[in-house]
């Protein structure tokens, strides 16, 4: 009837009861309750919102009375918005979601709180109790049956000391209640004795509670730190298999291409870039494979003899690392296989290069291995760092005490494995892991004793191990992965693979041979470029995907067109007459050789008319034709027979832009014998009709462009007269030399030439020019004369006589 307040108001006048009654206060308070309960049928998603947290109430919701409020309260007080909390298990995206080991964490503590408050709650009912008893007992008879207690039952709250006599008497809890307030001389002795004994079995409860909290809070201490390993062992099995790994730079390479499509960027350069920071993981890494290795009765015996050959040699040769060391019939593998050190382009030891570079083009499975091998080597330097710092912070608190604090407390056994002994322990663990000799579990546990937070990334250790043996031994027994390593042996000869960053631009042909040829040998997969770049002790590890794809038109009508092309560039023996008439405008004969091949063909055929004029019928003709025909080759036989000549040229077409590219490698060559012999004899000829020309041609513009003035100053400065120069003593010396004439200049110091540098400037406006007179430290210099008009350039060569030197000048 609350609900219906007429009603109700009706009824309580029909009774008689006034409003101080105790049931208006029944009353009341059950129309509180109900209405403190109403809250939870109110659908909050379809409320107002204002921000994130709170709701407003609807207009439908009747507010609970409250009879403490004042006109006041009334005015400032808020009754239309409630907060709505979004708790971190209900949220699809928290912020802080808790682990498995989290949850058993809280749960202890939750059941570690909720009998604290049980026992605090008993001990405070019995304290109470206690004092009540005391009083009961220094009063008289009389007064302690007249002796009441009120509803708090002589404490300051009614509902802890209530509480506390319900758990322990349960549904009779109210009468014991009554029986406390009503006769407290007779309840107060059996209550305080039950809660008593109640005290102490709680009490060894909590001791032996108390060992199993700790056990599990030590069982899930350390996994309820580790955030990253339930996630990183799913996520990681799944980020090393072949196709997410290929997947991941095929993604980055679309990307690119989009980005430079619409100008943002290069298509070119590396797609990732990893860092081997510490070659010495190498080793270890190498360690670990073979260890897995030996033990796959899969793998033949000559498969693992190879796989050691490519892990012990080839790959550190590429890392600029020192090869490990191979038995005798591993030797012998190596030898066969033509696994050799690459090589620097200037000669230099690779360890005294400090800045040098490897190259190789690879496939998907040889891609796969070096994605593999470069998370092991990660990985495994990660441990090792953090093992190293593990040990210097144990190391700095040594000074302040003997052992941990855990320790010392006998909160943590000692560990067995000394701090300087993680990371070869560490190592061991990973073998024993591979030959079952130790549970993933107390793998994980040991790791994560060990190296805290960081030890997640080890706990996919063993598959990582696992999957690069399997991809070595494809690699080993695959047809395309051997061409590769074959076509990368060849081009070591070539000085494409790599080398001295210095003269990199010297094997820029090379190296583009290199890339074409690898390419056309990997049409039907992925080709990568892989460079290995040392940069003093660090070797950065690049991998790009080449665009292999072929752009070349399928238009029926543009093939039929290159077919023709073709065939008439390489076939036709006569020249078409759009060709002479481009020849005629550039033509790219020397105009000597056309007249000497037209005196050699006129030459030919007077022979041919005669033997033509001889025959009287029809058939005659053709007998003349073939005649003269048989003439011409026996003149061009004999021709040929003076040359060597070899036709060895290959070339590639484009399709789209007809461009020409000569494959490296090939040749024409073209030999006329005894040319050597003609050349020799009539060398001097020639050399004295072009220096005669030449000095004919250098007298005239002597003549019209030097003063008399200009060549003395050229002259004594030669011979040393001019002044301001280092005492020395120069004398001219006429030579002949191949029927040229040329002068000879010595120049004398009387003290050590290393330490002689004079230098003379002469003033411009006196046009007697400038000049330099000084010997370095070479065995040739150039000596130049400059003046207003004219430039001369003499060759100079130093021989050392003692303590002097001698320089000889020769113009060129």
């Amino acid at each position: 009837m609350s609900k219906y307040a007429e009603l109700f108001q009706w009824f309580k006048e029909f009774l008689g009861y006034k409003d101080s009654s105790p049931m208006e206060s029944v009353a009341s308070f059950k129309e509180r309750t109900s209405g403190e309960l109403h809250h939870l049928e109110i659908d909050y998603s379809s409320c107002k919102r204002y921000g994130t947290s709170y709701r407003a109430l609807p207009k439908s919701y009747t507010q609970p009375k409250c009879s403490g409020r004042t006109a006041l309260c009334r005015e400032v007080l808020n009754d239309t918005w409630v907060s709505f909390p979004s708790w971190s298990e209900d949220t699809p995206f928290p912020g802080t979601r808790k682990t498995q080991y989290e949850e058993y964490i809280f749960r202890c503590e939750d059941e570690r709180f909720e009998l604290d408050v049980v026992l605090e709650s008993n001990l405070s009912t019995i304290r109470v109790l206690e004092a009540i008893q005391k009083k009961l007992q220094r009063m008289p008879a009389e007064e302690q049956a007249k002796f009441r207690l009120d509803s708090c039952i002589g404490g300051t709250s009614e509902f802890i000391h209530r509480k506390a006599i319900q758990r322990i008497y349960g549904d009779k809890a109210p009468d014991i209640v009554d029986g406390l307030k009503k006769t407290p001389a007779v309840a107060v002795p059996l209550v305080l004795k039950r809660l008593k004994t109640k005290e102490e079995e709680w009490r060894e409860s909590q001791r032996q509670f108390n060992k199993i909290w700790r056990d599990q809070n030590e069982k899930y201490y350390l996994k309820s730190l580790d955030h990253q390993g339930i996630t990183f062992k799913q996520n990681d099995l799944k980020a090393m298999r072949s196709k997410s790994l290929i997947n991941e730079i095929e993604s980055i390479y679309d990307e690119r291409q989009e980005q430079a499509a619409e100008g943002n960027g290069d298509a070119m350069g590396p797609h990732l870039v990893y860092n081997y920071q510490d070659k010495s993981i190498l080793d270890d890494a190498a360690g670990l494979i073979v260890h897995h290795m030996k033990r796959q009765t899969s793998i033949h015996k000559e498969d693992k003899a190879r796989i050691k050959v490519l892990l012990h040699c080839f790959l550190p040769d590429l890392f600029f690392a020192p090869r490990g060391e191979l038995s005798d019939d591993e030797d012998s593998v190596k030898e066969l296989n033509g696994l050799g050190k690459p090589e620097l382009t200037n000669g230099l030891p690779e360890a005294e290069a400090d800045d040098a570079y490897n190259l190789i083009y690879v496939n998907n499975n040889w891609y796969l291995l070096f994605r593999l091998h470069q998370m092991l080597s990660e990985r495994l330097l990660r441990m090792y760092q953090q093992s190293v710092m593990i040990a210097e912070g144990e190391a700095c608190d040594k000074q302040q005490r003997k052992q941990a604090t855990a320790i010392a407390l006998r909160l943590k056994a000692p560990s067995e494995i000394d701090l300087e002994e993680y990371y070869p322990a560490f190592l061991d663990m990973i073998r024993n892991l591979l030959d079952g000799n130790m549970d993933s579990t107390n793998f994980e546990d040991t790791c994560r004793e060990m190296f805290g937070v960081h030890a997640y990334i080890a706990f996919t250790m063993d598959k990582l191990v696992q999957n690069i043996v399997r991809q070595l031994h494809t690699i080993v027994t695959d047809e395309s992965c051997g061409q590769v390593s074959e076509l990368y042996q060849q081009e070591q000869g070539n000085l494409a693979t790599g080398g001295s960053s210095a003269t990199q631009h010297t094997r820029i042909l090379s190296e583009a041979a290199y890339q074409k040829r690898s390419e056309s040998l990997l049409t039907d997969e992925n080709c990568y470029k892989v460079v290995i770049h040392k940069d003093k002790n660090i070797c950065r590890l690049s991998l790009e995907l080449l665009d292999t794809e072929d752009t070349q038109s399928e238009d029926p009508v543009e093939v039929e067109k290159w077919n023709e092309y073709v065939e008439k560039f390489v076939g036709s023996e006569e020249v078409s007459t759009e060709v002479k008439d481009h020849l005629q405008n550039k033509p790219i004969f020397l105009p000597r050789t056309v007249r000497s091949n037209a005196r050699l063909k006129s030459s030919i055929t007077p022979s041919t008319e005669k033997e033509s004029t001889t025959n009287d019928n029809g058939s005659s003709t053709d007998e003349a034709e073939s005649e003269g025909n048989n003439s011409d080759k026996e003149e061009d036989n004999d021709e040929v027979e003076d040359m060597e000549v070899e036709n060895s040229m290959e070339c590639k077409l484009s399709l789209n832009s007809y461009k020409i590219r000569f494959v490296k490698g090939s040749e024409d060559y073209l030999y006329r014998r005894q040319a050597l012999k003609r050349a020799k004899e009539c060398h001097h000829v020639v050399a004295n009709r072009l220096h005669s020309r030449f000095q004919a041609w250098l007298s005239d513009w002597v003549k019209s462009n030097v003063t008399n003035d200009q060549e003395s100053g050229c002259r004594d400065w030669l011979l040393g007269h001019v002044e301001g120069l280092h005492p020395c003593t120069t004398t001219c010396e006429s030579v002949t030399n191949t029927a040229i004439q040329h002068n000879k200049y010595s120049v004398k110091w009387e003290k050590n030439w290393n330490s002689v540098q004079e230098q003379e400037e002469v003033d411009d406006e006196n046009m007697e020019g400038r000049g330099s007179r000084m010997l370095p430290r070479h065995k040739t210099l150039y000596v130049q004369f400059l003046s207003l008009n004219v430039f001369h350039r003499y060759k100079a060569s130093v021989e050392r006589s003692g303590d002097g030197v001698t320089m000889c000048l020769k113009k060129t």
